[in-house]
């Protein structure tokens, strides 16, 4: 694990790219913001979704989306619905990869991105991000019967990635360092990456460690695959939108801190992390502290005040 005080610090820097963007704001004859206002005009809200990134944001069996990070974008709905005094909001899910979705952030073809993103100073720059929501790291996935234990035992070999992710950046960046001489070859999204692990295409395939067990887990794949090595970046999630509406922002912040004022972000999170989830799958991850700390820190309640 890394050390307190990286997280830490990278927790803090989550916390900075909240007020990233809060500039420039020109508001319709509503007086909302650009977003705002076209939610209100359409009645609708567009949540991305991904189709492969369980616990977060996947597919039921009947094809629906659901996830973690979904239920917190239905509760920002919710906080919307409010702001544009319309309680009868409709959702409207669009699919996004890990490799569109900030384009489809920035070309307004979707006004929530739910997924399992990280919020760095990078995208900073171009999107905005809710506050932390989970906190990752990319390790690695390989057969349980391989001898890697590090990215350093892949010399020479294959590895996978998801196209578009700052695992893949993570990797390449790797490589460099250490002239591993790794043959990088690049999912489409990460069922495509880990099926090509499953076929042996790959040696190990590198994503962020949730996603990995998550996936071990919906594969039911427990006795062929394992999740190893060093943490080889920090990712703290969050759920992406415009950059440049304070407006909207305020109205993402209010919903966290209504959240965590309630004291529903921990059971929230143990709904999807610890109880068996609507597919029958079990992650069974409990909470960490730093993730613990920062839910504590949107209550506003009287009773954490005393």
């Amino acid at each position: 694990m890394r050390p307190l005080t990286a997280i830490s610090g990278g927790l803090l820097l989550a916390a900075c790219l909240l007020a990233t963007g809060a500039s420039a704001q020109t508001g319709g004859s509503d007086g909302l913001s650009p977003t705002l206002s076209a939610i209100k005009k359409a009645h609708t809200v567009r949540l991305g979704y991904r189709e492969s990134s369980p616990p977060f944001s996947f597919l039921d069996q009947s094809g629906r989306p659901i996830g973690y990070s979904l239920e917190l974008c239905e509760a920002v709905v919710e906080e919307i619905g409010v702001e544009v005094d319309d309680p009868n909001l409709k959702i409207d899910y669009v699919k996004v990869t890990s490799d569109d979705r900030i384009d489809a952030v920035i070309a307004n073809k979707i006004d929530l991105e739910c997924g399992s993103t990280t919020a760095n100073a990078e995208r900073g720059k171009r999107v905005a991000f809710s506050p932390l929501m989970f906190v990752a790291g990319t390790k690695l996935m390989v057969p349980k019967g391989s001898n890697v234990q590090s990215l350093t035992d892949l010399k020479g070999k294959t590895i996978v990635v998801t196209k578009g992710t700052t695992n893949e950046q993570a990797i390449q960046a790797a490589d460099k360092k250490s002239s591993l001489g790794l043959n990088i070859v690049v999912g489409a999204d990460h069922e495509q990456s880990f099926q090509m692990l499953a076929d042996g295409k790959a040696d190990a395939f590198a994503t962020d460690d949730i996603l990995l067990s998550g996936l071990i887990v919906r594969h039911k794949a427990q006795d062929k695959f394992r999740v190893t090595g060093d943490y080889l970046s920090y990712d703290p999630y969050g759920i992406m939108f415009r950059k440049g509406e304070p407006q909207l922002t305020a109205v993402v912040d209010r919903t966290f801190r209504k959240l965590g004022s309630n004291h529903d972000l921990v059971p929230l999170y143990n709904k999807w992390f610890i109880a068996r989830m609507p597919t029958g799958e079990r992650m069974n991850v409990p909470i960490s502290l730093q993730l613990e700390e920062a839910f504590k820190a949107m209550d506003d309640s009287a009773s954490a005040n005393n």
